[in-house]
């Protein structure tokens, strides 16, 4: 079994809100990034995909094919943009680095043209960084 892992940059803000909270505890479950106007991060993406190596092109995954989904996918629908209202998904969940990475899984697993997904990993700064596994 082999893994490729690709990894890609965007930017984007988001706040943490839950309409089922009141004001109060929203503030004091999330104190400052409960601020409606937002918060901004730098997140690094990385994708891994498991796989056997194919005979015919020695590969498990083009990789630029795999760098063609992340793009389409996950960094045109993500990158500078304001989470909470501008991702469909974020409408109703709350943008944290673990649901958004859920999220890039959701989008990326079904899109590969060869190999599976095998793991997500999502910094939100430096040392946070999030691994999804799938289900």
């Amino acid at each position: 079994m082999i893994y490729l892992t690709r990894r890609a940059e965007f930017s984007a803000s988001h706040y943490y809100h839950n309409p089922a909270f009141s004001a109060e505890e929203n503030r004091r479950i999330f104190g400052k990034c409960n601020n409606p106007h937002g918060h901004g991060h730098n997140y690094t993406v990385e994708v891994t995909v498991a796989g056997d190596v194919d005979d015919t092109t020695g590969m498990v995954l083009d990789l630029k094919d795999l760098k063609a989904v992340l793009e389409s996918e996950v960094l045109q629908l993500m990158d500078h943009k304001f989470l909470n209202r501008e991702v469909p998904a974020f409408a109703t969940k709350i943008p944290t680095t673990e649901n958004i990475a859920v999220e890039i899984w959701n989008l990326l697993a079904a899109k590969l043209p060869s190999g599976r997904l095998h793991r997500i990993r999502l910094y939100e700064t430096d040392d946070l960084f999030v691994d999804y596994y799938g289900d």
